[in-house]
């Protein structure tokens, strides 16, 4: 996989935050996850339709998954950061590919992620997850 490298070590700093908050989920532990989701992070996941309110029921959700698959890849492609002070937009598309239910599927989508700063921290308050329009969700 391509190493993403930002010009701005704000952002750099965002994006390995990122970066280590995907890997927990989709290649190590997911209750890692408490180490990037705010306790009032609120989310929209694709596998769920209403939303997901709080740290640890966005952890949970996120775990879930996690759990209940297995996960071949995991890939953030072209990346955007947008920093506004102590907050941050960051906007990526992915590409996965997992075992569910005895088959091999393959995801493709989007993901908006909101950031604030708290304690020294980048810390996760939003996500909006979805697939490209027209495809199945996962």
């Amino acid at each position: 996989m391509m190493t993403v490298q930002f010009d701005d070590p704000i952002k750099q700093e965002i994006w390995a935050t990122v970066r280590a908050m995907n890997d927990a989920w989709t290649r190590g532990n997911p209750d890692d996850l408490r180490h990037f989701f705010h306790a009032d992070m609120v989310a929209f996941a694709a596998t769920v339709r209403d939303r997901i309110d709080g740290g640890p029921a966005c952890i949970a959700g996120w775990k879930g998954f996690a759990e209940s698959t297995r996960i071949h890849h995991w890939h953030e492609l072209d990346p955007v950061i947008h920093v506004y002070g102590d907050a941050a937009v960051v906007a990526y598309y992915f590409d996965m590919s997992f075992d569910l239910g005895g088959r091999t599927h393959r995801s493709q989508g989007r993901d908006l992620f909101c950031f604030v700063k708290e304690n020294g921290r980048w810390w996760a308050v939003a996500d909006q997850f979805s697939s490209f329009p027209g495809q199945t969700a996962l």
